[in-house]
């Protein structure tokens, strides 16, 4: 065999020990196949030493040679171990019936029944029921019992002594099977028992690690969720003192011109230009009603919601943003849709994320639709359409996860709550895009089935 034939070799019974190594199931087999290989090698090496110790020995050339075919059979016994395999595996009873009679072959060419070679019958059956099952053993124990019967009848029984020995040594050999299997029962059923209580263990650290991450994920997302809030809620509590104090001098200012406008000594000029700073007034007022009514304490009252309603709401939020007189803003919203059964600033926040990420992904004079629609008698469609720059196919199976973004300073939170809040109501939310085409999403709620359907158009 070669240099390379023999690196092949041992590369190939390396990975065939490791493999065995890291299966549960030939973990019993590799420590039996360990203590028979010791078995085996005690049994050679002390048969050497009993050849050459002693004198008187029928044949003693013999015996050497029976000697020397066990240590071929024990070297490629410790081959096949080294490989993670049993030597004749499938075949134990033929095994069991060649050592029987070639243990009887070392006592007869030693010194007979009185060979010290008989208690290699022990050994073979203590390495039988340790590798196999109690029915092999006991068939080993058969064959052992017929083997030593035989070498009696060949070498002839001179005494009641040695009947004696012989059946005392049957009943030993029958003592030793039982007991020898029975251990061997206990601790293949202790291994067994092992290997399931560790595979449990490994699948419930598993489960444990899996809720570990899980629950950390949702820790993580609420501490953002409650820092957003308080941002949120910082920003109310501005908007309503910047209300205030804006709205006290607005109105003593509209008292002055409705005091001024009321006098008669006044030029045509004069009642214009009065009426032109009264209306801007008015749209001041307004503007402070809308920031005052956008800062107002989140609303957590479930209801009946007009989509319709909501949607104008946000327009008039979004037409503050800078952004937004940058971007044509569409609106299609069929009449008299069915309300929707929602927390109002739920669905507010929805429609401003939705939009906001439209601007963010368009250029200026960019075009973004807004339609609602009645798709059946138990379901409402809302679609924010635009033609930006679409979101890429590498993005696109990460878009409802958690702090995934984009953008330079996104959060990544945006979409992935706008998709909470869609499944809390009941609906679906996917989109539609394509680069350089823009991105659609569609939202599907369930409509409210209070509703009066003779209402539904």
């Amino acid at each position: 065999m070669s240099i390379t034939n023999w690196r092949q070799f041992w590369n190939h019974t390396l990975q065939a020990i490791q493999a065995s190594a890291t299966n549960p199931a030939n973990r019993w087999d590799l420590a039996a196949g360990r203590i028979i290989v010791r078995i085996r090698w005690f049994g050679i090496v002390m048969g050497y030493v009993l050849v050459e110790s002693r004198s008187g020995l029928a044949n003693p050339s013999a015996v050497r040679a029976f000697l020397a075919l066990g240590a071929g059979y024990a070297s490629l016994d410790t081959a096949w171990h080294l490989m993670g395999e049993v030597f004749f595996k499938r075949l134990p009873l033929i095994v069991s019936l060649l050592e029987a009679l070639f243990i009887g072959l070392l006592c007869y060419h030693d010194t007979g029944l009185g060979s010290p070679f008989r208690w290699y019958y022990l050994l073979s059956l203590i390495c039988v029921a340790i590798r196999y099952s109690p029915r092999v053993a006991w068939t080993t124990w058969l064959f052992d019992s017929i083997s030593l019967m035989a070498l009696a009848t060949a070498v002839g029984l001179q005494n009641q002594t040695q009947w004696t020995d012989m059946v005392m040594t049957v009943v030993m050999l029958a003592w030793a099977t039982w007991a020898s299997s029975a251990l061997a029962g206990l601790l293949k059923a202790a291994t067994s028992d092992s290997d399931r209580l560790n595979q449990e263990l490994r699948k419930s650290s598993e489960q444990l690690e899996a809720r570990v991450a899980e629950r950390s994920s949702a820790l993580r997302l609420a501490q953002a969720k409650v820092i957003h809030q308080e941002k949120m809620a910082a920003f109310g509590l501005l908007s309503a003192g910047i209300a205030h104090e804006i709205g006290n001098p607005m109105a003593a200012i509209s008292s002055l011109i409705q005091i001024l406008r009321r006098r008669k000594d006044q030029d045509d000029y004069t009642k214009e230009k009065l009426g032109l700073i009264d209306n801007q007034l008015q749209r001041i007022s307004r503007t402070v009603r809308e920031l005052v009514k956008f800062s107002r304490p989140a609303n957590e009252v479930i209801s009946q919601i007009i989509l319709a309603d909501v949607v104008q709401e946000a327009m008039d939020i979004l037409k503050y943003y800078q952004r937004t007189q940058e971007r044509c803003i569409e609106t299609f919203i069929e009449p008299d849709l069915p309300p929707v059964r929602a927390i109002r600033d739920h669905l507010m926040q929805l429609v401003l994320n939705l939009v906001f990420n439209a601007i963010d992904a368009t250029s200026d004079k960019g075009l973004i639709r807004i339609s609602a629609q009645l798709i059946s008698d138990t379901r409402l469609q809302l679609t924010i359409a635009d033609n930006g720059r679409g979101i890429r196919l590498v993005d696109q199976c990460r878009m409802f996860q958690p702090y995934f973004t984009t953008k330079p300073n996104g959060t990544g939170l945006g979409l992935y709550v706008c998709h909470q809040i869609v499944e809390d109501l009941g609906g679906t939310m996917r989109f539609e895009t394509g680069e350089g085409t823009g991105t659609m999403f569609i939202l599907e709620f369930p409509v409210d089935q209070n509703w009066p359907k003779s209402q539904l158009k």
